[in-house]
């Protein structure tokens, strides 16, 4: 797991559009494309690169301000959300349930 202390640098590009994720984030199964207009797939698509993703995935994939309005909804494990919790703290001064 990875955050990049500038992933929310307005300057990096982000994914948008349909998404076939690396092998490396979405490892089991057939490969899957994801549409993130759709709420439902970005949220799939958050929670697998927040937890299998390197830094340069996070940044690619990872909208920290579509993260924040989907943080209730994602099912991440506990690790994950403090390690969030405490970005948005330290970053956005906004404080999150882990």
């Amino acid at each position: 797991m990875f955050i990049p202390e500038d992933v929310d640098d307005p300057s990096i590009a982000k994914a948008d559009g349909i998404v076939e994720l690396p092998l490396h984030v979405r490892w089991s199964g057939p490969p899957k494309r994801y549409d993130l207009a759709q709420a439902a797939d970005r949220a799939r698509v958050y929670e697998q690169v927040l937890q299998e993703g390197t830094e340069a995935d996070v940044r690619l994939y990872i909208g920290v301000d579509e993260l924040l309005a989907m943080w209730d909804d994602l099912v991440l494990p506990p690790r994950v959300r403090r390690a969030w919790a405490d970005w948005f703290r330290r970053k956005r001064n906004v404080e999150l349930a882990c």
